[in-house]
């Protein structure tokens, strides 16, 4: 009896951490037949738990929801992740969010066992969130992008470009990157035929989403380099690459993942991939990073940050007086 609870147990976190199961892949993290699956299946059912089951070459086994929220099986990792996200929400960053977060972590924090709860306190005692003023997300935006996402949905929405103007969108949506200050989606734009990062405060999701699609062969297999790279080279006139004189750990902690993209060469040098629009600023930038470089490409870039270093040499000798003899 005890080890049957255990398993349902079991079966029940498993059908909470993806959307579909097929039988026999149940079959194999459970160590049981098929049959045993479809019988703890109907078990969990008779307990109110509503799993659908299907059948075909694409059939299985999916946990739909229900009149009220199933209890939610957390290992420890997991259980000390949402509770510390909890914390992070409950100081801002999604705007209607906070007082949501504040009675979520109360529930969450009532039954976490004292080791946990232990951990929780120490991690968060030694944080001290910094504040930005980045403009906030609807929450109820990325909960319908993030199911978009997980369910392979085409969502449909109304886009703010940058000089205001709104466009409707038809995306299959892929991921969604958070960068700190922005919540970014990176996703297949079906009008563009190509891949596509949007601004997810500047969107607003059109209802209902649309038909399922089958997957596509992502743009890179690093999501999160390749929407850096979008952001900080992308959206620019000028696609500056340039050799640091700089390991790439150092760089990293000057160079954002929105203002440019590095790869390291060897142990003291770096290439970094960054756009802009104003040649001038982009070369004033590159010198105060504090280290040696060379300009790979734009040809304009050198050209101009000559020019520059000419005025400058010539307005520190300018400032330079020769005492009088005596």
């Amino acid at each position: 009896m005890v080890e049957t609870s255990a398993r349902l147990l079991r079966l029940l976190s498993l059908l909470q951490t993806r959307r579909d199961w097929s039988g026999a892949d149940l079959s194999e993290k459970l160590g049981v037949t098929d049959r045993t699956v479809r019988r703890d299946v109907e078990k969990l059912r008779s307990l109110g738990y509503p799993v659908h089951a299907s059948t075909g070459v694409t059939g299985g086994y999916r946990l739909g929801a229900g009149a009220a929220l199933p209890p939610l099986l957390l290992d420890d990792e997991e259980a000390v992740a949402v509770a510390v996200g909890l914390r992070s929400a409950a100081g801002g960053g999604v705007v209607g969010i906070e007082e949501t977060s504040v009675r979520a972590l109360a529930k969450l924090e009532q039954v976490l066992p004292a080791r946990l709860r232990n951990r929780v306190n120490a991690l968060q005692s030694v944080v001290v969130p910094l504040r930005g003023e980045g403009p906030m997300v609807d929450p109820e935006h990325l909960s319908v992008i993030a199911g978009a996402c997980r369910d392979r949905q085409t969502l449909r929405f109304d886009y703010r470009g940058r000089d205001g103007a709104e466009t409707p969108r038809r995306v299959e949506p892929s991921r969604l990157v958070h960068t700190g200050r922005r919540w970014y989606l990176v996703a297949f734009d079906l009008d563009r035929d190509d891949w596509r990062t949007f601004r997810v405060d500047r969107l607003v999701p059109r209802a209902p989403v649309g038909p399922r699609f089958p997957p596509r062969e992502p743009p890179s297999e690093d999501m999160a380099a390749y929407a850096s790279y979008g952001l900080s080279n992308g959206a620019y006139r000028y696609q500056g690459v340039i050799v640091l004189h700089m390991s790439a750990e150092r760089a990293a902690e000057q160079v954002s993942p929105t203002a440019g993209v590095l790869e390291a060469i060897d142990e003291d040098r770096c290439l970094l991939r960054t756009g802009g629009n104003n040649l001038d600023a982009m070369g004033m930038w590159l010198a105060l990073l504090g280290c040696d470089f060379e300009v790979r490409s734009p040809p304009e870039l050198i050209d101009r940050m000559t020019a520059v270093a000419h005025r400058l040499t010539h307005a520190a000798s300018k400032g330079i007086t020769t005492p009088s003899p005596g």
